[in-house]
């Protein structure tokens, strides 16, 4: 999960906390916000682990190259 879906979903969830009223009869809406937001939060701690995991590969695989070069014989 990259990291704006983890932000979306921590929004989306928190909008079905506490800003929907609406109750349903065969869903809690208030427990789904819930699951979702932790959910989101697990997926952006995820993604930023990732990110840094790559960062850190990166810098520290450095390839030097050396060339040697020849005249031509005539």
């Amino acid at each position: 999960m990259t990291i704006a879906g983890g932000l979306a979903l921590i929004i989306i969830g928190a909008i079905l906390r506490y800003a929907v009223t609406w109750r349903a009869d065969w869903v809690n809406i208030g427990t789904l916000g819930a699951i979702l937001m932790i959910g989101g939060a697990v997926g952006l701690f995820a993604g930023l682990a990732l990110q840094l995991s790559k960062r850190r590969s990166q810098a520290r695989s450095r390839v030097y190259e050396q060339r040697y070069y020849e005249e031509p014989r005539q």
